[in-house]
């Protein structure tokens, strides 16, 4: 299996799964931006469907005139994504999968959509080209993937302070799978020319996002490269780092509410 594999059945993975309720108040915004994308009948693949709220959000509007299947690599993920979904009226479907490689229908989806969950492929044209053949011809894909890490201030602050403490922290390496893969909007439509997608449309996007400020330490130390690192740290060092991350987000705040704007890119094509 490979380092997403690891990473997303691992520390990332628990990562996303504790802080569910928090990361999908910050995300709500796009994901409001995709399900309005969604035609109201068919069938829809969430792609990197994480813990399941575009995908239930996207259940919910088709209700009995369409369904809904999300499909990540992440098995933490996909349990917290069933149980929220066994709660619903017309549940979606969940597949533990790699997208890049699990072997679809061809030809099933009306509409494939993702909310951040496609800058992680080991091979994006590949991936790209798998979703194409599980996509009816006239089906139409639209995604979200950050633009770069210098447009997200916020998503890359705590690293930032925190390296001279850290010094095992990774370095970010330019279009590695991770959060800013797809940050090159040029790259975007490379592979998704060479995947076989047509009609494709990129525009950028600025959307301000917010969280309560009372989840902003239990955030900046479980989520990302630093929360990563925090597992294998304690003591002192462990408490500087917290102090000198918590500082670098005050900016941020804004009495109860932490608010920045995450800057990304709104992706369409046609199969």
């Amino acid at each position: 299996m490979g380092e997403q594999h690891a990473l997303w059945n691992g520390p990332a993975g628990q990562a996303w799964v504790e802080s569910q309720e928090v990361l999908d108040q910050v995300l709500q915004p796009f994901e409001d931006l995709l399900v309005g994308e969604v035609g109201e009948q068919g069938q829809v693949l969430d792609v990197g469907c994480g813990t399941g709220a575009t995908s239930l959000a996207v259940a919910r509007r088709l209700g009995s005139r369409g369904r809904c299947t999300g499909v990540d690599i992440s098995e933490p993920m996909i349990a917290l994504a069933r149980s929220r979904a066994a709660k619903e009226l017309r549940p979606p479907t969940f597949i533990v999968g790699d997208a890049q490689t699990y072997p679809f229908e061809p030809g099933r989806f009306d509409s494939l959509v993702s909310r951040f969950g496609v800058m992680f492929f080991d091979d994006s044209i590949r991936a790209f080209a798998n979703l194409r053949r599980a996509a009816k011809g006239g089906a139409r894909l639209h995604f979200l993937a950050w633009r770069s890490a210098a447009e997200n201030p916020f998503m890359t602050a705590a690293e930032q302070v925190a390296a001279a403490l850290l010094p095992d922290l990774p370095a970010r390496r330019p279009d590695e799978p991770g959060p800013f893969a797809l940050a090159d909007g040029d790259r975007v439509r490379r592979i998704l020319v060479e995947s076989g997608w047509k009609g494709i449309h990129i525009r950028p996007i600025d959307v301000p996002c917010t969280m309560p400020e009372r989840e902003l330490v239990r955030y900046v130390t479980r989520m990302g490269p630093v929360g990563r690192a925090l597992q294998h740290v304690e003591g002192a060092t462990r408490a500087r780092v917290i102090e000198r991350v918590r500082a670098a987000f005050d900016p941020y705040v804004h009495g109860a509410d932490v608010r920045f704007v995450s800057a990304g890119w709104s992706v369409a094509a046609s199969a």
